[in-house]
C-alpha cells in the first residue's frame, strides 16, 4: 500500500525527519510517499500560519492521491487543513494531532499534550474537543519552544519538554503524554523511559491508523460534510490540481 505524508510547512530538514519517522513505523509492504508544501511558512505556529499553509497543502495532497497514495497524513499537530483535505480526497486523511490523541486513549484514561508555543494551545484544545476527546484530556501544555528550535538545539528541547511532561503527570494527572509537534518525534522513546508513562508521537500513530484504514478498504465519505465542492459561479475556478474527482483518479497498483 501507499500512504502519503505531507509536511504543511516549507522546512526541508523537518520534512526529512518526518519522512524517516514515518518509514520506520511503516509495516513491510507500506510505501511512504513524502511531500512538502514549498509555498507554506517555514513553520506553523498559530492560526495565521495555518491559514497560509492550506492552499499549498491541498495541492500537495491532490498530487499524492494522483501518485497512487491510498491514505494521507497531515504532518502538523495543529491538523492544519484536515477538514478541507477530507473534502477533496477519496482516501482517508488524518492529522498527527488527532492520531496521537486517539492512540493515547487506547493506553490511558487521561492524557496530556505537550506542544511548542502557547499560541497553539487553543487550537489543539479546540481540535481535541471537536474529536470528542476533551473529557479524556487532562491538559494541553506549552513548552514555549518555537518549532524550529527543536532542530536547532535538540538536547535543550528534550530537557524543556521533559519538564512539562513531569508537570503534566504530577499536577494534571496525565497517565500518557502526546508530543504536540512532528519535530518532537525523535524524543518519544527516551521520554517514555524517563517518566515511566506512554509518550506518544503522532507520526507513527498516524501511519498505523492509516495502514489499518487501507487494509479495511475505507474511503472518505462523499455525502454530507465531506462532499466534493461543486462548480462556482462568477468565473471562480479552483487552483489546478486542488480538487480530485473520482473519474480522474489513477488506477495505481499497491506498492510491493
Amino acid at each position: 500500500m501507499r500512504i502519503s505524508i505531507v509536511n504543511p510547512n516549507s522546512t526541508r530538514s523537518m520534512t526529512e525527519t518526518i519522512a524517516l519517522a514515518a518509514r520506520q513505523a511503516a509495516a513491510r509492504g507500506t510505501e511512504i510517499l513524502a511531500y512538502q508544501n514549498d509555498a507554506g511558512p517555514a513553520s506553523i505556529e498559530g492560526h495565521v500560519d495555518g491559514a497560509l499553509a492550506v492552499p499549498g497543502l491541498l495541492h500537495a495532497l491532490a498530487i499524492a492521491e494522483r501518485d497512487g497514495a491510498e491514505a494521507h497524513i497531515i504532518a502538523c499537530f495543529d491538523d492544519t487543513g484536515l477538514e478541507a483535505a477530507r473534502s477533496v480526497l477519496q482516501g482517508p486523511v488524518i492529522g498527527i494531532g488527532e492520531a496521537g490523541a486517539r492512540m493515547a486513549t487506547l493506553v490511558a484514561r487521561r492524557f496530556s499534550v505537550v506542544t511548542t508555543l502557547s499560541v497553539s494551545v487553543p487550537i489543539l484544545e479546540d481540535n481535541i474537543e471537536r474529536a470528542g476527546l476533551a473529557p479524556l484530556c487532562a491538559s494541553v501544555r506549552a513548552s514555549e519552544l518555537p518549532v524550529l528550535a527543536l532542530e536547532a538545539d535538540p538536547e535543550a528541547a528534550n530537557v524543556r519538554i521533559s519538564e512539562e511532561i513531569a508537570r503534566a503527570i504530577n499536577e494534571d494527572g496525565a497517565e500518557a503524554v502526546v508530543l504536540g509537534c512532528a519535530g518532537m518525534a525523535d524524543f518519544a522513546a527516551s521520554l517514555s523511559a524517563r517518566h515511566g508513562v506512554p509518550v506518544i508521537e503522532g507520526v507513527s500513530s498516524a501511519v498505523k491508523l492509516m495502514e489499518a484504514a487501507v487494509t479495511l478498504g475505507l474511503k472518505t465519505a462523499k455525502r454530507g460534510g465531506y462532499a466534493l465542492p461543486g462548480p462556482k459561479h462568477q468565473g471562480f475556478v479552483y487552483p489546478e490540481g486542488m480538487i480530485v474527482h473520482p473519474e480522474r483518479l489513477p488506477d495505481a497498483e499497491p506498492a510491493e
